[in-house]
């Protein structure tokens, strides 16, 4: 048993806080102590975290380019990284691993300025700007996906691919068989932590133009968000079709692995639970991001055969209706889909990671 201290920096969001917490996860039974280190919007999501303790940080995302919103954010950053190099003096952990996102960044500069080994784990099949600037001063990168784009050539030695860490309900979810055979054929759709939008306004649209003998045998399980609650439930009853709409869904791995389908965005915490479950999905990412993250994510289900990709663009009523009744026409199409997204899947990432960290620990 180490006793020695790891200290995971990880942002607010579900996409970097699952994979922090799976790491946590795998170190804890090595005998690792576990410290969080997040910014001071992250705090009030860190309730269940697995963590001796919480440091909050002050940190800033870079929102826009003008003069004065830039030197308020190296304002923050500059505060938060002098915060940092102070918690980690009387922390004094062995690794400091970071999960993406500018919250990372001043724990990340502070454990380089007093010579403690760090790791920082890059989810997407693009790297993040928040890593990219962090990427050469790093002891090591581990990445979600094999493949990383806008990756410097000079960090690229550091690479080692682990996976996605899932938490453990994805795991227990990861154990039931695809639901081949049934009579009721089961839709899971969901946006991400808040909810989208587009999928309130987009999929029951789409249900409804669907036969009438396919819409009688479906169930569909909806995140929508709360204003769009009552539109999204009274469109399926109208249309009789069997559903349940709810904000949140605090079983969604277990909602994942009863689907026949599912619908979402292309974030890495999603397609890493989607394949190491082995669900078929029609994934529409993200627009308007920087580096188009999440259209990369999803591309790499969809190229072998365990996803459609389709852009927000092209995500139209006509076009997901027909989708969706040549992919229920097509049972053993749909579980050849789960197969070949399990396939990419990689339920071990977590002690992957784990083991990256344990050899930097030793050092």
């Amino acid at each position: 048993m180490s006793g020695k201290v790891i200290l995971l920096c990880a942002g607010g969001t579900g996409g970097h806080l699952f994979p922090a917490e799976a790491l946590a996860g795998a170190l804890a039974p090595r005998g690792y102590v576990i410290d969080l280190a997040t910014d001071e919007r992250g705090v009030p999501y860190t309730g269940n975290f697995p963590a001796r303790q919480i440091h909050a940080i002050p940190s800033e995302t870079v929102r826009s380019r003008s003069p004065s919103a830039m030197a308020n954010t190296l304002w923050k950053l500059g505060s938060g990284t002098f915060s940092a190099w102070r918690m980690l003096g009387r922390v004094r952990p062995a690794v400091v691993v970071g999960f993406g996102g500018y919250p990372t960044v001043p724990p990340l500069v502070a454990a380089g300025w007093r010579g403690i080994p760090t790791l920082i784990h890059e989810q997407n099949a693009v790297m993040g700007r928040a890593n990219r600037m962090l990427a050469s001063r790093v002891t090591r990168i581990a990445t979600g996906f094999p493949e990383v784009a806008m990756v410097e050539a000079s960090a690229r030695p550091k690479l080692v691919h682990t996976g996605n860490p899932v938490r453990p309900a994805v795991l227990e979810a990861a154990r039931v068989p695809f639901p081949a055979g049934t009579e009721r054929l089961r839709l899971l759709v969901f946006g991400g932590s808040q909810g989208a939008r587009v999928m309130s306004e987009i999929v029951p649209a789409a249900i409804g133009l669907l036969e009438p003998a396919l819409r009688g045998k479906l169930d569909i399980v909806q995140q929508a968000r709360e204003e769009d609650l009552d539109r999204v439930r009274a469109t399926y009853a109208g249309l009789g079709v069997r559903a349940e709409v709810a904000p949140f869904f605090t079983d969604l791995p277990a909602r994942m692995a009863a689907a026949h389908l599912v619908i979402a965005r292309g974030g890495a915490s999603t397609v890493a639970e989607l394949t190491v479950i082995g669900r078929p999905s029609i994934l529409v990412p993200l627009p308007g991001a920087l580096d188009q993250d999440q259209a990369a994510n999803a591309r790499s289900v969809a190229a072998v055969g365990g996803a459609r990709v389709v852009m927000q663009a092209a995500f139209t009523p006509d076009a997901l209706a027909a989708d969706l009744a040549a992919l229920f026409a097509d049972p053993a199409g749909l579980a050849a889909m789960a197969q070949n997204a399990r396939r990419t899947g990689f339920p071990d990432a977590a002690e992957r990671l784990a083991e990256c960290v344990v050899r930097l620990a030793a050092v």
